[in-house]
């Protein structure tokens, strides 16, 4: 697997630990955050920034896996 590939892909993994695994942690109602339940909050939050983290995971594939004779 090329360093790139590597690097995009723990990228793209962070959006789905913060959704899935972190569920049990962040299970709570109160604090209320901009007046949501924090999970409510948490989960909205990270379903705006997943775009974020996939552009970010594609410009480290692209600019670390380039074609021969291209830099």
């Amino acid at each position: 697997m090329q360093k790139g590939t590597r690097y995009a892909l723990l990228l793209a993994c962070i959006p789905v630990t913060m959704l899935v695994f972190m569920l049990p942690l962040v299970n709570r109602i109160e604090p209320r955050v901009l007046g949501l339940p924090f999970l409510l909050f948490w989960l909205a939050l990270w379903v705006f920034l997943t775009p974020f983290f996939l552009l970010a995971a594609y410009a480290v594939e692209r600019r670390l896996n380039l074609p021969e004779g291209e830099e």
